[in-house]
């Protein structure tokens, strides 16, 4: 870690101590007075840490081409670090351009024979791999826990039983696609391009790899840099699962090799999770080629609370909207409307429910805030929290001890929030909720598709038919009601404006893979 990290976070620490536990509010504001001492609490959790053992991690791995591992071809390895602790876990082959197109090549010969198979046999393949990731989950989750920095409860609660999940859902299908809605004879589209991003490894993956499958495609995909080994362990699970040479390929490096996949002129169906930045330079890459495509891309969610909606439910939605995996989610509910009679109320028990989060070793299954999943991406919520400051919202933190190695940072509020500061409208992907009100429902629908995204929304509130109202007049993909962040693999999931088109999961998730 930077010193210059080391040194904010300890002004962070400080500043908390000295406002009586909470991180200073604005550059203008007077101190606060002191806190009385904090009572010990016969509540307290002793650590309960997950074991490390059950998980093998190799000092090297290669790239994963036509069912082998094998060096890049220039010979260029990078080094994937734990972002809570900053060790070092494993040494990784670094694909490049040549690497790109001898993985393009094994997935394009393999297609011949994968898509010739019946689906019921192609079924089997996806069935097997369901099960060996239920056989290895607590292995699988700890791996993905150490590479990415996310609390073990999630990656264990969440993550996994997803992940499988998805796998025996589209092994379903497999055997079905001709009752699909998409034609009497729906056909594969070849090799599949696959571009996945760190903050759900292993779960993007079984995002795009099952659908890819079941409908007949075989895969190329590239893992984010940061979190590339659980994309490599499940290149052993297909192995495990006896899957057929070069019909998964697995490509670890950087950008450049997600660029020439995407470019690479024998790949017919490109997809993409990510930044919209990067989204948008995809689309002009494809832009007058045949490559079908699909991009999810960044969002700024609206999290409603009307003044009718059960208070203490709100706010465990309102946690679990912005603070799970550290608010590292393309549809965080990153924005809070809040209606304004309930506003000091809701707040009120939303700073004691923060107050409650314990932040620290992600292998602690105690733990609910882990570790930031870079240093690039912490120096970048860093600057956007400095820069709603410098822009007058208010900024408030519990207290909150952090460690002194690895990547972190506190869950943080901001009130005082219009919509025209940058932390109302940037995309931070961080743990930090910007907080508006409102005064009435379509005051609230204004505010909240007041935004370039449109990939997630809440509404809380008891009437049923308010929630129908005011869902149809919201330009988001997807609208949770009185829940957030409730994801199913029968249920479809993409985005609108910038955040994307296309949709993943569901019925709806075959059609980007099939000639239609």
């Amino acid at each position: 870690m930077s010193k210059k990290n080391k040194k904010t976070r300890q002004a962070a620490v400080a500043s908390a101590a000295e406002a009586g536990g909470t991180v200073a509010a604005t550059v203008h504001a007077a101190p606060a007075a002191p806190a009385a001492p904090k009572k010990s609490s016969a509540f307290a959790y002793a650590p309960a840490p997950e074991s490390r053992a059950v998980v093998d991690i190799a000092p090297s791995y290669g790239l994963f081409i036509d069912g082998e591992f094998t060096e890049a071809a220039d010979g260029r390895v990078f080094k994937t670090v734990s972002p809570a602790t900053e060790e070092v876990l494993s040494e990784v082959a670094q694909a490049g351009e040549a690497d790109v197109d001898r993985a393009v090549q094994a997935a394009g010969k393999a297609f011949a024979t994968w898509s010739a198979l019946p689906g019921a046999e192609r079924a089997k393949y996806l069935f097997r791999i369901a099960r060996i990731i239920q056989e290895r989950s607590r292995e699988l989750a700890v791996l993905e826990t150490l590479d990415n920095g996310k609390p073990i409860r999630e990656t264990r609660d969440a993550d996994l039983p997803l992940v499988a999940a998805h796998f025996f859902y589209y092994a379903g299908w497999a055997d079905k696609l001709e009752h699909a809605g998409y034609g009497a004879n729906p056909r594969p589209l070849g090799v599949a391009g696959q571009v996945i991003p760190w903050n759900f490894p292993l779960l993007m993956l079984a995002w795009k790899i099952a659908p890819a499958l079941a409908t007949g495609n075989t895969v190329v995909l590239k893992p984010a840099e940061t979190t590339p080994l659980s994309a490599l362990f499940f290149a052993d699970v297909c192995r495990q699962a006896g899957l057929p040479r070069g019909v998964v390929n697995i490509l670890p490096g950087y950008g450049d090799a997600g660029a020439a996949l995407v470019a690479h002129p024998d790949v017919n169906k490109v997809a993409f999770t990510g930044s919209t930045a990067v989204g948008k330079q995809i689309a002009r890459t494809v832009a007058g080629t045949r490559k079908k495509v699909t991009l999810e891309l960044g969002g700024k969610g609206a999290n409603i609370v009307f003044d009718d909606a059960p208070i203490d439910q709100a706010v465990e939605g309102i946690v679990n909207g912005i603070f799970f995996n550290q608010g590292q989610v393309c549809c965080a509910g990153s924005r809070l409307l809040v209606q304004e009679s309930i506003h000091d109320e809701l707040l009120d028990s939303l700073k004691r429910r923060l107050s409650t989060l314990r932040l620290g070793d992600p292998l602690d299954k105690n733990t609910d805030i882990g570790a930031i999943n870079s240093e690039e991406q912490l120096a970048r919520i860093t600057s956007l929290v400095e820069q709603g400051e410098a822009e007058g919202a208010e900024r408030w933190s519990p207290a909150c001890e952090l460690p002194e190695s690895g990547y972190w940072f506190a869950p943080t509020l901001f009130t005082g929030v219009t919509q025209a500061h940058t932390v109302a409208r940037d995309e931070i992907f961080g743990p930090v909720l910007s907080v508006l009100t409102f005064r009435t429902p379509d005051e609230a629908v204004a505010k909240a598709n007041n935004t370039p995204y449109g990939l997630s929304a809440g509404i809380w509130t008891e009437k049923g038919s308010r929630i129908l109202a005011v869902a149809n007049k919201l330009r988001a993909g997807v609208v949770w009601s009185n829940t957030f962040n409730k994801f199913d693999p029968t249920s479809p999931f993409g985005g609108y404006k910038e955040s994307g088109f296309g949709r993943e999961g569901g019925r709806h998730g075959l059609e980007a893979y099939l000639d239609v």
